[in-house]
């Protein structure tokens, strides 16, 4: 029977055949639903992952050479994910624009956005695909890598657009949004939902089985309800977004509180290093200083056993001084003695030079006499007295008289 409804793409009918289409540039055969292809910028992965390619610049043209199994093994390819839930993102720095309700199967697809003043894209942000009602970022389905403005540092938002190859799309008719993630896992920006598949306003003729009608319309009993779910996930995500402006207004507060805090916090780091450096200086000198007082602590010590000694030793010195002292009076009071014992003795010997000088001139008086006596009494002193050889010891007055005369 015929039955005018939705044409969904793919080359084989919706009961049996693969679902997928022909890729430009593919050898022969059909890209299976949802495989992933490592061999170019756009990655396509399941449920499982696949391991994306790296960022690192791919060849001209825009596709990276096709890597061998164990070349994929080697190499961790996986763009920047983590498990973000949607509480944690921020919706409202990357905005996504003109996305179409419907993008026709078979097609390239062009996503359109601008990156806000909020936002500083880096070198590893990338374009993911998601299926509507996920959960974590790892969950995208493909995803290129976005391109870095000419101008990073801007106060202006910025126009950017990545194209997806359609080689590497979703070819079911499930729900899907644009997601811009940035290379620390945050999502900063998600599109409104959209679909891979005809337009409804292009009816087509379309031959099908009751029991395929039955299921179309099953399908979209389940993608009315679903779309009730997403209107109401869509008016809280505008609520949330809202919500999040707000405090996207105070995070770029703290964010200027928190660089100014980094900012003090570097300073206080350097002054602490510095800090730390001079408080090992002085340790060091405060070490020579503990060993130069030990040094001379010992110093003390020996000088003051050899101040002891040398107290013992004055002290000694002092006694004998003292001894001495006494016994230099004593002295003295003996020389004193002595002196005027020399005094006596000296008056008295010049009394007696005196007495002697008188006596000598009185004995020369007298020899004088005595020779004159003998002058004239001499031949009748040697008439009369006997002969020397006569007298048993002879004249004992014979050689005084001639000694006297020869010391006149």
């Amino acid at each position: 029977m015929y039955h005018r409804g939705y044409h969904r793409g793919g080359s084989g009918s919706r009961a049996g055949g693969p679902r997928g289409r022909r890729c430009p540039g593919h050898r022969g055969g059909f890209v299976p639903h949802r495989t992933p292809r490592p061999t170019g910028r756009c990655v396509v992965r399941g449920s499982t992952g696949a391991a994306p390619p790296s960022r690192d610049p791919p060849p001209p043209g825009g596709l990276q050479p096709r890597l061998s199994t164990s070349m994929m093994e080697e190499i961790s390819e996986e763009p920047p994910t983590s498990a973000i839930i949607l509480e944690n993102c921020h919706f409202s720095q990357v905005i996504f624009n003109d996305v179409e309700k419907f993008y026709v199967p078979g097609g390239d697809v062009t996503c359109y956005y601008t990156l806000t003043e909020s936002i500083l894209p880096r070198g590893k942000d990338w374009v993911g695909i998601f299926r509507v009602g996920w959960k974590t970022i790892r969950e995208y389905y493909t995803f290129m890598w976005a391109p870095l403005p000419s101008d990073t540092h801007r106060d202006t938002t910025m126009q950017q657009q990545i194209q997806f190859k359609a080689c590497y799309l979703p070819q079911d008719d499930e729900y899907y949004q644009f997601c811009y993630i940035d290379q620390d896992g945050v999502v900063r920006g998600a599109s409104v939902p959209f679909q891979f598949r005809v337009d409804a306003e292009d009816d087509i003729l379309v031959v099908t089985t009751q029991g395929e009608v039955e299921e179309v319309e099953h399908q979209n009993q389940n993608l009315h309800k679903e779309n009730e779910k997403l209107k109401a996930n869509c008016a809280s995500l505008q609520e949330q977004n809202s919500h999040l402006q707000q405090e996207l207004k105070k995070t770029q507060e703290l964010q200027n509180a928190l660089e100014s805090l980094r900012s003090t916090t570097k300073k206080l780091e350097v002054e602490l290093n510095s800090l730390r450096k001079e408080n090992t200086h002085l340790k060091r000198l405060d070490d020579g200083r503990r060993a130069v007082m030990h040094q001379l602590k010992e110093q003390i010590q020996s000088v003051t056993s050899d101040k002891e000694c040398l107290e013992t030793r004055l002290k000694t010195a002092l006694d004998h001084l003292d001894q001495l002292q006494q016994q230099n009076e004593n002295l003295l009071k003996e020389l004193e003695e002595q002196k005027h014992l020399f005094q006596i003795l000296q008056e008295k010997k010049k009394e007696a030079d005196e007495e002697n000088q008188q006596l000598r001139e009185k004995n020369g008086r007298l020899l004088r006499r005595l020779l004159q006596a003998r002058e004239a009494s001499s031949v009748s002193v040697v008439s009369r007295a006997p002969k020397v050889g006569g007298l048993l010891f002879g004249n004992p007055y014979c050689g005084f008289y001639e000694e006297m005369l020869h010391v006149r």
